[in-house]
């Protein structure tokens, strides 16, 4: 078994999953994000191209690099999603209390209407759970365990 090919499988499996779900949530189920919604976005934005030159430059220590890299902004990921489930499960306070989802293109009165007309969507309420796991919290569990097995797949490449 190559375990740096499986850890490069899962830093872009990983993130592009999970895109496609929030995404996917968003556009075709209608939640909206929150700001810490976004904030848990951006890492794993950053994760699949990091991937993606960690498969290009396969065999050279540059792409160890990359890989770490990938790993680090799933790792963050999830680490800001494990915040924000603690948010919403009422565990700490966050640092926000909601943000809007409006689109700001048109005229001035599309703009208005648009930020007028946009919902209220509150980072200490979950959208939706399961089994009592709200998104965010999914988020954490899969990113904090996709970065950590990453990692373990490295570290025995390495003594291999």
């Amino acid at each position: 078994m190559d375990r740096l090919k499986t850890a490069r499988a899962l830093a872009l499996l990983t993130p592009a999953l999970l895109m496609a779900g929030a995404l996917g949530s968003q556009y075709l189920g209608g939640l909206y994000p929150c700001e810490m919604c976004h904030w848990q976005r951006w890492p794993h934005y950053a994760a699949i191209p990091l991937a993606l030159l960690a498969i290009l430059l396969r065999g050279q220590a540059i792409g160890r690099l990359f890989l770490a890299l990938a790993a680090l902004a799933i790792l963050t990921s999830g680490a800001i999603g494990a915040f924000h489930a603690g948010v919403e499960y009422g565990w700490w306070e966050g640092l926000t209390s909601c943000s809007r989802v409006a689109d700001t293109g048109g005229n001035v009165d599309d703009m208005l209407r648009n930020l007028m007309t946009a919902p209220v969507i509150r980072c200490d309420q979950a959208q939706w759970t399961l089994a009592g796991i709200s998104l965010a919290g999914f988020n954490a569990i899969f990113s904090i365990g996709a970065a950590f097995t990453i990692f373990g797949l490295m570290m025995k490449a390495r003594k291999a």
